[in-house]
C-alpha cells in the first residue's frame, strides 16, 4: 500500500501500476516513478548506509546530486547474470521486475553491523588511516583488507555485460546542454534563426525544473509551453532532441559527449543484444554552445543534518508535483531564501501539516512569505535548527533563535514535532561544463555562489547555471543566449520574441557556513555534515586546516571531501564554505576544486561501444592474407597484424618449416609478405630538417633514390625505434618503422611538429595500409625481379644496395626497395594495396623456375639474428643507447643537435659497465638458449648470484648448424672471447661471448 501517494496530480501514469523489489521485499509504483519517487511513496525512509561511520541514510535529493540512495541494480532478464552498481534511485526509472539492494551495509540497511563505527567516531577523524596504520609496515595490506571491507559502495559485476552500446559523430551549429526553460528558449530562438541545433536533457522528460512546479508561461500553465515548444521543435527539420541525454564533457574546439540512455527505463522489456543497444555516446562539435544546465540546491550545515528525513526543499517540491508523492505526514521548512517558501506552499496544498518555517534570516519578506502567513503557517526569523532527533527517521527537531553574533543561540529552544525537513541553502549553479571547456568562473556576493565569468570557447550561459533563478529572467537569458548563437553560427533569421512569465526571485540570502547549535563543532554527540555521502564533517575540515591542509585541492583530498559519486555537486560548495571560514577567509580566496569530466558517469561499456570481444582488438590482415591462408600458413600476431610466423609443408613441425625457408632465402631465393611494416610519407620542404632532429644521423646530405638507416631515439637517450629512410624527391621521404612501433613512431613526429616545430613546413602521413609490400630475397632475388621488370636496370651500379626506384613489376606501377634485412640480395616491391595480391601470384609464377619459397616472420628473425640485425622488443627494450648496440657509426659527429643527445652525454650513459650487444655460442652447439635467459660472470653453488646480462635473441642457425644467441652483457665488447654461464632450471650451460655478427661479416652477399 502506497500510503505516501497522493490521491491525485503528478506526471506518473496511474494506470500502469508496477511492481519492484527492493532489498528483497515487494512494493509497488506506478510508470513515470523513479525508484525514489517509489520508495518515498512506499514510506521506505531508510535507503542506505553511510560510508565511514554506516549512519542510517534516506533520500535527500531528486535528481544527479543525491549522495545516499546508492543502490545495486540485479541483473535483467537475459541479461547474463550483470549487475549495476551505485545507481542513483532518483535517476533510476521504474520498471516493472526492477530488483534493487541498498549498497555499503550489511546484513541490512535497517540493521547494519558497521555501525558500531559511529561509536569510535572520535577515533576515525579525516586522514585517520594515514596515521593509524602505517605500523608496522608488514600489515598494510591486512588493514587494507579489513578497511574496504568496513567502507565501500556497491560491487561491480563479475559477468560481462551483454548489453550493447553505440556510437555516433554528429556536427550543429548550436549545441544546447539543458532542456529546462533556458535550454528551450535558446533552442527555439537558435532553430527559428536557421541553425541546425542539437538538445540534450538528461531528464526523461524535457522541462526542467518547470515539471516541479506550477509556474505559468506566456500566461498559460508552464508545461503547455513545453508541449508546444517542443511541438514546434520536432517540426523544425534541422533541429535533433536528446532525451535522456547527459552532456557528460565539454573538450577543446568545443567538441562535446553526450550519453543517451536508450532502454534502462524498459527493464526486461529491452532484449539485451546488437539489435538494441543499451545505450549510445555521441560524439558531438558544435560551432556555438548554449549551458543551460540550471543548478544545484545547497544543504544547510546544521547538527545531525543527515538523518532519514532531512531533505532538500527543492526535492520535496519535485516529489510532491511530479511523482504524487510525499515525504511525510508533518513537515518543517529550514531555509535562508524566498525559495524554500514554494515549497511550504505546496507541501500545504498536498495535504501536509507544515506547523512551521524556520528561517535564518532577521526579517525574511517577500510574495511567498506573506503567502505562508496568509495559510496560518508560523515563520520563525532568525531561529536556526539545533538538534535532529530520530536516527532511522526523524521524529522531531529542536529550534532556538540566534544571537547577534551568529555564533551561538540566544533565547528558548522549542522542540517541534515533524517526520521530515525540507532544507534549503540557496542555488549553486551547475557549473561543471562551462569549467571543464576552460571557462573562468567569478563570485556573486548576492547570491553567495560561482557563476560563469570569461568563455573560453564559443559558449554562452544562460538561465539558473548562469546565476538567474527567476523563471523570467531564465526564459529571456536563454531567448537571447539561442539567437546569439545561431548568429555567430552564420544564421540571422528571425527567432521570434522571448517567451514571458512572471519572475519569484529567491530573495537575499543570509550565508551561514555552519549553523550554531547546542554545542560547539566537534564536540558532544551531533555531527555537522557538509559532505553526507563520505560522512565528512565540518570538524573534519577544520582539523585539516589545523594540519595545515590550506588548499581546497589539498583539503578535498584529505577530507575525501567531494571524492564520492556525486563528486561534490550537493555538499562540495557547502565544503568550500566551511573551508573558508576556518581559514578567515572570503569564499572567492579559497575557490574551488576542478570540475572534470564526466559530469556524471558514463559506462564503460559506452566508451567501448561495439568494439569488445573480438573487436576489443581487432586483427588487421595484408592483401596477401586469403594466399596465406590457402597455403596453410600458421599465424602470429606484432602490432594487430596477422601475419605468416611460417609455412609448413604436410608433416613438417614448425622447426623444420623454418630450417626449410631460411635454407631457401640462403641459397636461392624466398619470398615474404612485407606489407606490415610501418610506412611514413613525409613532404615538405622541412622534412630533411625534421629528419636530422628524429635521428642521430645527416640526411640533408642523402640523395634522391637512395636509402639510409636512421636510428630514433626518446629524450632519455634510448633507442625507440630503427628502419630505413629513403629520399623519393626534393622535399619527399619515405620513412620505414618496425611493425609493432608504427603508429608509435608516427605519433612522435605528430608530437614534435604539433607541439615544438611549428614553423616546419613538414606534412606526415601514415601510409601502412596504402602500399602492400612483396619481398624477394636470396642470391637468385635479381634474376627473378628481372624477368618481371624491364624499366628498371637492376645492375648493382644502376641500382646499388640502399637505393629505390621505380617502375612496372608485372605492369604494375611500383617502387622497388633494395634493402635487405635478410643479409642477402633483397628487394622490397611497394606497389598499391589492391594490386597486392596481383602482385604476389605474379611472382609465385615466375619464380617456380627458381624453387620460390614463401618464408615467415620466424625465418626473418633467424636470419636477422645471425647477421646481428636488431628486433624492436628484444635487442631494442627501450633500455639501451645507440652506443651499448654498438650503432656509434649512426651518429652523427657534425650534426649540432638531435632529440636524446644531450642525455647522452650523461656520466651514467657513458660508464663502460653498460649492458652492450654481444652474441653467445653455446660450448654445445645443439642447445638453443632460452631468450631471456639470465647471464651470470661468477658461477655459485646456490643462489644468489651477481646477474650481468640476459639473453635477448635465441634460435637454431641453418645455415650455420648450430645455436646461436645475441645478449645484453655488462661490458660485453669487453668480455669477446670470455666464457659466461646461464643457470637454467634444469641445468648451467656454457657460452662464449663473440661478436654479434655469425654470418657473412663483410656484407658481401647483400651487396651482391
Amino acid at each position: 500500500m502506497q500510503r505516501n501517494r497522493l490521491a491525485e496530480g503528478g506526471r506518473i501514469d496511474r494506470s500502469r501500476p508496477l511492481t519492484f523489489l527492493f532489498n528483497g521485499r515487494s512494493y509497488k509504483g506506478f510508470a513515470g516513478d523513479t525508484l525514489a519517487s517509489a520508495l518515498l511513496a512506499n514510506e521506505v525512509r531508510v535507503v542506505g548506509r553511510s560510508f565511514k561511520y554506516h549512519r542510517a541514510r534516506g533520500i535527500v535529493a531528486a535528481g544527479m546530486e543525491e549522495p545516499n540512495a546508492l543502490v545495486q541494480l540485479g541483473p535483467k532478464v537475459g541479461g547474463g547474470g550483470f549487475e549495476e552498481a551505485n545507481a542513483r534511485a532518483t535517476q533510476v526509472e521504474l520498471f516493472d521486475g526492477l530488483d534493487a539492494d541498498s549498497v555499503n551495509c550489511w546484513p541490512s540497511p535497517d540493521l547494519d553491523f558497521g555501525a558500531v563505527a559511529g561509536f569510535f567516531s572520535r577515533l576515525l577523524p579525516a586522514g585517520f588511516y594515514y596515521k593509524t596504520f602505517m605500523w608496522p609496515p608488514k600489515l598494510w595490506m591486512t588493514y587494507e583488507h579489513f578497511i574496504r571491507r568496513a567502507a565501500g559502495l556497491g560491487k561491480a559485476s563479475k559477468a560481462p555485460d551483454a548489453d550493447a552500446y553505440d556510437k555516433r559523430w554528429a556536427h550543429c551549429d548550436v549545441l544546447v546542454a539543458g532542456g529546462g526553460p533556458a535550454g528551450l528558449a535558446a533552442a527555439l530562438a537558435a532553430g527559428r534563426g536557421g541553425a541546425r541545433v542539437i538538445l540534450a536533457d538528461e531528464q526523461a522528460e524535457f522541462g526542467g525544473a518547470l515539471l516541479d512546479g506550477h509556474d505559468e508561461i506566456d500566461g498559460r500553465p508552464a508545461l503547455d509551453w513545453v508541449v508546444d515548444a517542443l511541438a514546434e521543435l520536432r517540426a523544425m527539420p534541422d533541429v535533433r532532441l536528446i532525451p535522456r541525454g547527459t552532456v557528460a564533457s565539454y573538450y577543446d574546439h568545443n567538441f562535446l559527449a553526450v550519453y543517451e540512455r536508450l532502454t534502462d527505463h524498459l527493464g526486461p522489456q529491452a532484449d539485451a543484444g546488437p539489435g538494441n543497444p543499451r545505450g549510445r555516446l555521441w560524439k558531438i562539435r558544435a560551432r556555438q554552445v548554449v549551458l543551460a544546465t540550471g543548478s544545484h540546491e545547497r544543504p544547510l550545515v546544521f547538527a545531525d543534518n543527515d538523518r532519514p528525513g532531512v531533505m532538500l526543499a527543492g526535492a520535496v517540491r519535485a516529489y510532491l508535483n511530479r511523482y504524487g508523492a510525499r515525504p511525510g505526514q508533518t513537515g518543517v521548512v529550514f531555509t535562508n531564501n524566498d525559495s524554500a517558501y514554494s515549497t511550504a506552499l505546496d507541501m500545504a496544498a498536498a495535504g501536509i501539516a507544515v506547523p512551521t518555517i524556520v528561517d535564518l534570516r532577521p526579517d525574511p519578506d517577500g510574495d511567498a512569505v506573506r503567502e505562508a502567513r496568509e495559510l496560518g503557517i508560523e515563520i520563525l526569523a532568525n531561529h536556526a535548527v539545533i538538534a535532529v532527533s530520530g536516527a532511522k527517521g526523524l521524529r522531531s527537531i529542536e529550534v532556538a533563535p540566534i544571537d547577534a553574533s551568529a555564533k551561538g543561540l540566544a533565547g528558548e529552544v522549542r522542540r517541534i514535532a515533524c517526520d521530515h525537513l525540507a532544507v534549503s541553502g540557496g542555488w549553486n549553479p551547475a557549473v561543471h561544463l562551462f569549467s571543464q571547456s576552460r571557462g573562468k568562473l567569478d563570485f556573486n556576493a548576492d547570491l553567495n555562489c560561482f557563476v560563469p565569468g570569461e568563455s573560453f570557447q564559443p559558449e554562452r550561459s544562460a538561465g539558473a547555471c548562469n546565476g538567474a533563478f527567476g523563471l523570467a529572467a531564465c526564459l529571456a537569458q536563454g531567448h537571447a543566449a539561442g539567437a546569439a548563437a545561431a548568429e555567430a553560427a552564420g544564421h540571422a533569421g528571425k527567432t521570434g520574441e522571448a517567451p514571458r512569465a512572471a519572475d519569484r526571485a529567491v530573495g537575499p540570502i543570509r550565508h551561514m557556513p555552519i549553523v550554531p547549535g547546542k554545542h560547539p563543532v566537534g564536540r558532544g554527540k551531533s555531527k555537522h555534515f557538509v559532505d553526507v555521502q563520505n560522512d565528512v564533517t565540518a570538524a573534519d575540515i577544520a582539523l585539516a586546516v589545523r594540519e595545515g591542509y590550506r588548499s581546497v585541492e589539498h583539503a578535498k583530498r584529505y577530507t575525501t571531501l567531494g571524492m564520492g559519486p556525486d563528486q561534490g555537486k550537493m555538499g562540495g560548495m557547502a565544503g568550500f564554505a566551511v573551508l573558508a571560514d576556518s581559514l578567515g577567509k572570503a569564499m572567492p580566496e579559497v575557490g574551488t576544486t576542478t570540475f572534470r569530466p564526466p559530469y556524471t558517469p558514463v559506462p564503460f561499456g559506452a566508451v567501448a561501444g561495439r568494439d569488445v570481444g573480438a573487436l576489443a582488438d581487432p586483427a588487421r590482415t595484408t592483401p596477401m592474407h586469403s594466399w596465406h591462408v590457402s597455403a596453410g600458413a600458421v599465424f602470429d600476431s606484432a602490432g594487430q597484424w596477422l601475419l605468416p610466423d611460417h609455412h609448413p609443408k604436410e608433416g613438417e613441425d614448425r622447426a623444420a618449416a623454418v630450417r626449410r625457408e631460411c635454407l631457401a632465402v640462403r641459397q636461392g631465393v624466398g619470398i615474404r609478405d612485407g606489407s606490415t611494416l610501418g610506412k611514413v610519407d613525409i613532404r615538405g620542404p622541412d622534412s630533411a630538417r625534421m629528419l636530422d632532429w628524429i635521428y642521430t644521423n645527416a640526411w640533408a646530405s642523402l640523395g634522391i633514390g637512395r636509402c639510409r638507416y636512421g636510428v630514433m631515439l626518446g629524450e632519455d637517450g634510448m633507442v625507440m625505434d630503427d628502419g630505413v629512410t629513403a629520399r623519393l624527391g626534393e622535399d619527399h621521404y619515405l620513412m620505414h618503422t618496425t611493425t609493432g612501433n608504427a603508429s608509435g613512431a608516427f605519433w612522435w613526429l605528430e608530437e614534435w611538429l604539433q607541439n615544438e616545430w611549428l614553423d616546419y613546413k613538414v606534412w606526415v602521413t601514415s601510409v601502412t595500409e596504402q602500399w602492400a609490400v612483396v619481398n624477394i630475397a636470396g642470391p637468385r632475388a635479381r634474376d627473378l625481379l628481372a624477368e618481371l621488370c624491364r624499366d628498371i636496370d637492376l645492375s648493382n651500379d644502376a641500382f646499388p644496395h640502399m637505393s629505390v626506384r621505380t617502375g612496372r613489376v608485372s605492369e604494375i606501377p611500383a617502387r622497388v626497395f633494395r634493402v635487405s634485412f635478410t643479409g642477402e640480395l633483397s628487394y622490397e616491391i611497394n606497389v598499391a594495396a589492391g594490386f597486392g595480391l596481383a602482385l604476389w601470384n605474379a611472382v609465385m609464377l615466375a619464380g617456380q623456375r627458381y624453387g620460390i619459397t614463401p618464408f615467415g616472420a620466424e625465418a626473418v628473425h633467424v636470419l636477422r639474428a645471425e647477421k646481428g640485425y636488431l628486433a624492436a622488443g628484444q635487442e631494442i627494450d627501450g633500455t639501451v643507447t645507440p652506443q651499448d648496440l654498438g650503432l656509434d657509426w649512426a651518429i652523427s659527429k657534425k650534426k649540432a643537435d638531435f632529440l636524446g643527445k644531450r642525455s647522452l652525454t650523461r656520466s651514467a650513459m657513458v660508464l663502460d659497465d653498460r649492458k652492450q650487444l654481444v652474441g653467445l655460442l653455446t660450448k654445445d652447439p645443439a642447445v638453443v638458449l632460452p631468450e631471456g635467459a639470465q647471464i651470470v660472470g661468477e658461477l655459485r653453488a646456490t643462489p644468489p648470484m651477481p646477474m650481468i646480462g640476459h639473453v635477448t635473441s635465441s634460435y637454431h642457425s641453418p645455415s650455420l648448424g648450430r645455436s646461436i644467441a645475441l645478449a645484453l652483457i655488462q661490458g660485453g665488447r669487453a668480455r669477446i672471447g670470455e666464457t659466461v654461464s646461464l643457470p637454467l632450471r634444469d641445468r648451467t650451460v656454457e657460452a662464449e661471448v663473440t661478436k654479434p655478427i655469425f654470418y657473412d661479416p663483410e656484407g658481401g652477399r647483400h651487396h651482391a
